[in-house]
């Protein structure tokens, strides 16, 4: 059975003809959320401040994993940046192509082979790694595909908002494994995706890891709301 191109249905869609579609977010841990399509297109006047920093800090050639409709690469194109996106949707990608960008391929981050001076993976890219026991890979990956002095520049969420907390500041979460470990579906036009692992970080368990896998961590911008900006480089 084929696995429904969610994303790409509904950047299609809304490409088509832009409307107030959104995609439902699904998950066993908290009640359904929405994404509006209308966010996957949005100008960079429109982007969190976090983001607009991350694009002002790319340099040289630069990969957009999960670029989705392409909004960020497109970006990245006005200012005469050299840029590939990459999706793992046909959709997405397709879509991405008819809006103007130059090189947009389908792809999975973790086999990509080219070589890259900036990574960039908003919009929780870091989620495609899934669990915490798979950063090992995520990490080996980029220093195959990092120049000598490049960067990874990456946004997540510390989760422990959602999560009640003792007297000391403890996170009372009814799991046995890292509270930033979600499974998620998503659902568009009457198609639901299959169940998939997503992982969202915090800035301290990112430098730990990070430094364990020979690399250094630097935050580099917060929100009010426990997001945040690093740039991940080699030691």
């Amino acid at each position: 059975m084929n696995t429904p191109d969610i994303f790409g249905d509904a950047v299609k869609a809304y490409f088509q003809k832009p409307s107030s579609q959104e995609i439902t977010v699904i998950s066993e841990d908290f009640d359904d959320d929405v994404i509006p399509v209308s966010h996957l297109f949005r100008t960079y006047s429109e982007m969190p401040k976090l983001e607009q920093k991350a694009l002002q800090l790319c340099k040289g050639k630069i990969l957009d994993v999960g670029c989705c409709a392409g909004s960020h690469s497109l970006v990245l194109q006005t200012q005469n940046k050299e840029v590939t996106a990459i999706d793992i949707s046909p959709g997405a990608i397709e879509i991405a192509r008819l809006r103007g960008i130059k090189n947009a391929n389908v792809q999975n981050f973790f086999e990509v082979n080219k070589k890259y001076d900036t990574i960039l993976m908003l919009m929780n890219g870091i989620g495609i790694v899934g669990k915490l026991e798979n950063l090992p890979l995520f990490f080996s990956q980029l220093d195959k595909i990092l120049t000598p002095n490049g960067k990874v520049l990456v946004d997540s969420s510390d989760l422990q908002y959602l999560f009640e907390q003792d007297e000391d500041g403890g996170i009372w979460v009814k799991k046995d494994y890292y509270y930033g470990e979600l499974t998620y579906q998503i659902a568009f036009g009457g198609k639901t995706s299959v169940p998939f692992d997503w992982l969202f970080i915090d800035a301290n368990t990112l430098k730990k890891e990070a430094q364990q896998m020979g690399f250094d961590c630097r935050i580099i911008a917060q929100s009010n709301h426990y997001d945040f900006l690093a740039e991940l480089k080699r030691r």
